[in-house]
């Protein structure tokens, strides 16, 4: 079991994580830090009774903890504007990890017929890299000739699985949607 070294307290599982992290468990249950965000702005932390800064909540991601960020007056769940609010701040500090083209693409997806797809995608394909990222690290203790190609085949090949995928879920949807348009005979 791994400690979180800010709180001293058993770290989250990253399934959870991501769940409670992404606003997906709206109100916050056992075990799910709740974040209250006040009108001022200040973020209030019910678990140490103290108020935060969003490099408290990037630690919080980071650290695989679960929480969930609410309005403290209305209780709407605002977990998904803070975790983009630490993007924005990463984006515009440092070297960003998005250029402006793909930004620019993310951007044109909204609103279009295939968000969901494209949304759906980028998630497997995120997880995907991370999932072999982790067998890259457990493969370099045991010292593999060339894991780097290794680590790369495997995923291209995942990421070739998840972008067939895509293409077939897209294929059934153009087939629904040219079914309800075709006229009755």
């Amino acid at each position: 079991m791994t400690m979180n070294p800010r709180t001293r307290r058993p770290a989250a599982s990253a399934e959870g994580a991501s769940e409670a992290a992404t606003g997906e468990g709206a109100a916050p249950s056992s075990g799910v830090r709740a974040i209250k965000k006040y009108p001022n702005r200040r973020l209030y932390d019910t678990q140490t009774s103290s108020y935060i800064t969003l490099a408290d909540v990037k630690d919080m991601v980071m650290a695989v903890e679960q929480f969930v960020v609410v309005d403290a007056k209305t209780g709407e769940d605002l977990t998904r504007s803070i975790l983009l609010q630490i993007i924005l701040e990463e984006e515009t500090g440092g070297v960003p990890m998005f250029s402006t083209q793909a930004l620019a693409q993310i951007i044109r997806f909204y609103g279009h017929t295939m968000q969901g797809v494209m949304g759906n995608y980028l998630e497997k394909n995120i997880q995907s890299f991370i999932d072999l990222q982790s067998r890259l690290t457990e493969n370099s203790v045991v010292n593999l000739p060339n894991p780097m190609q290794s680590f790369m085949t495997s995923y291209m090949e995942q990421s070739t699985q998840i972008f067939t995928q895509m293409q077939e879920q897209m294929a059934k949807q153009a087939e629904t949607l040219m079914g309800a348009i075709q006229p009755k005979k």
